[in-house]
């Protein structure tokens, strides 16, 4: 056996957008990485499944979460701050996966300790492209806490 083959990852995505939840469906799919990825539609929602509260008790621990920052109930800055200062939570790596390119957006996504901010592409291949990107990276360069 390879011990240097790529271990699958857990992915959490919370988005609001089907169209974007989709897009990365597909970009993931595609990727043939093996990557686990759970959907979360809310900031709420994304809380209660870090947590293992309610609906999400059984849920597994991600790897990695891929965050927007325009979401209803509880929006991804608020989400982020959560998640960073939470001492079991702080070490999963945040990427803010969002539309805005906004600097004010961008500075405080990373004063709130995000790991990597991403600017949507517009268009579909720029946004297959962006997911696959990420995807790759975090289970081919990175190191993960606890892998």
């Amino acid at each position: 056996m390879n011990t240097d083959e790529p271990k699958p990852i857990d992915v959490l995505l919370v988005e609001d957008d089907p169209g974007d939840e989709l897009l990365t469906r597909e970009a993931f799919a595609d990727n043939l990485s093996g990557n686990k990825l759970h959907v979360v539609r809310d900031g709420v929602e994304a809380l209660d499944f870090l947590h293992r509260r309610g609906d999400h008790a059984e849920a597994t621990r991600p790897d990695l979460i891929l965050l927007d920052l325009n979401l209803p109930r509880y929006d991804g800055r608020q989400v982020l701050e959560s998640i960073k200062n939470d001492d079991e939570l702080s070490t999963i790596p945040v990427v803010v996966l969002t539309t805005s390119a906004a600097e004010e957006d961008i500075l405080r996504s990373y004063q709130l300790h995000a790991n990597a901010y991403v600017t949507k592409p517009v268009d579909f291949d720029g946004f297959i492209k962006a997911i696959r990107q990420i995807d790759e990276f975090f289970v081919t360069v990175v190191r993960l806490p606890g892998r």
